[in-house]
């Protein structure tokens, strides 16, 4: 049975909070700046100016005010050297605006943080480690705001300056940004690039990153793809959606054997509780030639009120039972049934049931009934349903069965006229009338 599979696999997980250098107590201090000065720049021609004792102590004080939960104060610090701006060197001036950034970030300002960080680098003459580092939280910050586009122009502009190689975690940053810019090849392969990196130290990939992988491959329309990523979320994370999920892509790519084990294992190990997951199963067991397994498990469900005893999960369950050859069984869920709906398809099906067992009475009553309903819902000879010739069939059947031959003709006369039970009812008919004049004969001879 295959099974679609929607927004479940499209669901991601995406880490876009800001790392642990923009965290509220995370504010760069003036001695990092400092010491970030003293470093030597990539571009030796660049010459960067030193920052002031005067400057540093008020950048300082602001800093402590902020850490200190004087917010409000460590602003007004800030805005007193914001006021000197002119007589300010670009280096003094680029640590001004990072700590506003900062200050901004950990009062929830995601806006005002970005312009802060942004008049950042917009000055030249700075230290490339702080150019570096305020570009790449700029492209957080970007993710964080949902502006894509700006994201991967910051990240880019990170990755010319940065000389070291890519991390594990800075490449799947860069598949982050390119899943939401739907480029998802170039997110697949910033992935595939982040999993070399971690199988080399013999580490596991992160779970989030095999969501986004899952996505990428969604979105191209590779369920194959999608089905060995989630084998390896069920191997490695052993969550109950990702065994349910996997299932229905085994389900996707036509691997249904496999899809009622995965489904089966899941319900086994506690994973399936939802009605509509274990209907699932259900219906699963019974597509799979499994009615026995099917029928125990509704059965079971509806007795302990894991699903309702609606018409539909009654309805599965008599189904069960009929294809498991549990008639009896059967006919008591389709009791049940026949008093719910006001149609006479679950009467129909009793009667023809009850016929199976040799249950002559029972049968005639079960498709009388059937036979009332579909006259009272029916508007006209065009809209008869289905089941009508056959439960004159089954009256003229059972009525034979009884002795009752007039009865029964009477039945398979009315059968006549339904086109699709025509050429059944004159064979019955034929067959009728032999035996009642065999039966005739035979009492005239007892008597």
């Amino acid at each position: 049975m295959k099974k679609s599979v929607c927004l479940l696999l499209k669901t991601l997980v995406l880490t876009s909070a800001v790392t642990s250098a923009m965290s509220g107590s995370a504010l760069m201090n003036v001695a990092y700046a400092n010491e970030a000065q003293e470093k030597s720049s990539y571009r030796a021609t660049k010459k960067v100016p030193a920052m002031r004792d005067r400057v540093y102590a008020q950048l300082a004080r602001a800093q402590k005010l902020a850490d200190d939960g004087d917010k409000i104060q460590g602003f007004e610090v800030l805005d007193e050297v914001k006021d000197r701006l002119d007589s300010l060197n670009s280096y003094e001036r680029a640590m001004l605006f990072n700590f506003y950034g900062f200050m901004y970030y950990a009062n929830e300002d995601v806006a005002m943080a970005i312009d802060s960080f942004e008049k950042v680098v917009a000055e030249e003459i700075i230290p490339d480690s702080l150019i570096i580092s305020t570009l790449y939280s700029l492209a957080q910050l970007s993710m964080q705001q949902q502006n894509f586009a700006q994201a991967l122009t910051h990240l880019k502009k990170w990755q010319k300056l940065n000389a070291k190689p890519l991390t594990a975690n800075q490449e799947v940053f860069f598949a982050q940004i390119y899943y939401q810019d739907k480029r998802f090849q170039d997110s697949l392969t910033h992935l595939d690039n982040a999993m070399a990196l971690v199988a080399k130290d013999n580490k596991l990939p992160k779970e989030n990153w095999l969501i986004l992988q899952r996505a990428n491959y969604y979105e191209l329309k590779q369920p194959e793809q999608v089905t060995k990523v989630l084998e390896q979320l069920v191997r490695l994370f052993d969550k109950p959606q990702y065994w349910l999920q996997l299932s229905g892509m085994y389900g996707e790519i036509g691997e249904e054997a496999k899809q009622v084990a995965v489904m089966e294992a899941a319900y086994q190990a506690g994973y399936i509780t939802k009605a509509a997951e274990i209907t699932t199963l259900a219906q699963l067991y019974l597509f799979h030639g499994a009615p026995y397994k099917s029928a125990q498990l509704m059965a079971e469900a509806v007795a302990k009120g894991s699903v309702p005893a609606d018409e539909s999960n009654l309805d599965l369950l008599s189904r069960s039972y009929l294809a498991a050859k549990e008639d009896n069984k059967a006919i008591k869920v389709l009791t049940q049934l026949s008093a719910m709906a006001e149609d006479g398809k679950y009467d129909a099906l009793l009667a023809q049931t009850y016929l199976n067992n040799e249950q002559w009475q029972q049968a005639i009553s079960a498709a009388n009934q059937a036979i009332t309903k579909a006259e009272k819902n029916q508007s006209s000879e065009e809209n008869a349903p289905n089941y009508l010739g056959n439960m004159y069939l089954a009256q003229g059947m059972a009525n034979f069965n009884l002795q009752k031959f007039e009865d029964s003709l009477t039945a398979f006369a009315k059968a006549l006229k339904v086109p699709s039970s025509k050429a059944t009812a004159q064979q019955w008919a034929k067959y009728v009338e032999r035996e009642q004049d065999n039966y005739a004969t035979r009492l005239a001879m007892l008597n």
